[in-house]
């Protein structure tokens, strides 16, 4: 199979720009080499807009529809299938800081099951209600600050600041787990190994890298789908962001055949299917796949985003409902999926819930014994 992957709404490292909240990526799909069968009509579509190049952007509504029967025709005769995944950038900062703060490997005052289950997302969704957007704002500059002493004084103070707004949350269980985590690592910030250590560092903690772990775990399933490799995978080019995509992807294609277990209930690091051919980053200028998934992402994404777009090209969003993936990276969609997983959890049989209680007291014994420690 061939692949085309493009991105919109890249930032970088600033994820707080209130014009781009969301970073996208696009996924087509072909059976079919694109690049070389879907040259020629992609060339008599140039030349009906007399444009060299298919932008989306550059087009626009108008355009669009006037090309509407044409990339219909394409999509039609090559099977192309669409996938599109999201990051929330904001929320990716409340998560980056969630995973280096409450990790209970380096802060042993968090509980064993508050990090190694699904109640992460418990806890995670708990916090989140304390953090407003200037805190988040501070606790992502301090993430990616090479300085280490400037960023342990501040997680020392976001972690105090975090510590007044407990008491908000209505759980008292809640109160004492984020109180006692917060307060841990605002006494031992060397110990949680918050921020980046050099500005190479940095891309491999951006939306950009994180959103395309979602791209290769897309691709993966659909070679898994129909039991077939990739033939090639054409990433738009990009100085900023294509070495650490290299990296990335050449780091599953290694572990395709390793198990990666992660704690009870929570979804296996599953590595399988993972393509290990090397990706090609290449210009939009120089690969007919890459023009077309263009087209489709900011459709989509005009969609998603609730602005103007020609009822016409809705077919194109329609055209794919029953066959394009998507995923999203934010605290909604863990809300969501997680909400609905809790819902329809079995209730615990009685030997289930002895055996609970005892793990509980077990970990609790650990857990106020290294906060005693610290004391």
């Amino acid at each position: 199979m061939y692949f085309y992957v493009d991105e919109s709404g890249h930032t970088g490292s600033n994820l707080f720009d209130e014009n781009q909240p969301i970073l996208y990526y696009g996924v087509l799909s072909s059976k079919i080499n694109l690049d070389a069968a879907a040259k020629q009509r992609v060339i008599n579509i140039r030349k009906k807009l007399g444009v060299e190049r298919l932008h989306a952007a550059e087009l626009g509504n108008g355009e669009l529809v006037k090309i509407l029967k044409d990339i219909e025709l394409i999509k039609k005769r090559y099977n192309l299938c669409f996938d599109i995944y999201r990051v929330a950038k904001s929320d990716h900062a409340l998560i980056s800081f969630f995973d280096q703060v409450f990790d209970q490997g380096v802060n042993p005052a968090v509980p064993w099951l508050s990090y190694w289950t699904p109640m992460r997302y418990v806890l995670l969704l708990k916090l989140s209600s304390l953090f407003d957007e200037e805190l988040l704002k501070e606790a992502w500059a301090a993430r990616i600050n090479i300085k280490t002493d400037d960023a342990n004084k501040a997680l020392t103070s976001i972690c105090n600041t975090l510590l007044t707004r407990v008491s908000n949350l209505p759980d008292k269980r809640s109160q004492i787990v984020i109180t006692d985590a917060l307060m841990w690592a605002s006494e031992n910030p060397n110990a949680i190994y918050y921020n980046i250590k050099s500005k190479k560092d940095l891309l491999d903690i951006t939306p950009n890298i994180i959103g395309f772990q979602s791209v290769m775990s897309g691709i993966a399933q659909r070679l898994l789908k129909h039991k077939t490799k990739a033939s090639r995978i054409v990433v738009d080019q990009q100085t900023q962001f294509n070495k650490a995509q290299i990296k990335l992807s050449d780091f599953y294609g290694k572990h395709r055949n390793t198990p990666f277990e992660n704690g009870p209930g929570l979804p296996d690091i599953d590595f399988s299917g993972m393509p290990e051919t090397p990706i090609s980053c290449t210009s939009g200028t120089e690969s007919i796949g890459l023009e077309l998934v263009d087209i489709y992402l900011w459709v989509f994404k005009r969609f998603m985003e609730e602005k103007e777009l020609a009822p016409e090209l809705f077919s194109i969003i329609k055209g794919q409902l029953h066959r394009g993936r998507s995923d999203e990276i934010s605290i909604n969609a863990i809300s969501s999926r997680w909400g609905k997983w809790f819902e329809e959890l079995p209730y615990p049989t009685a030997e289930e819930l002895e055996k609970g209680k005892e793990i509980l007291k077990m970990d609790e014994s650990r857990r106020l014994n290294a906060i005693s420690k610290n004391a």
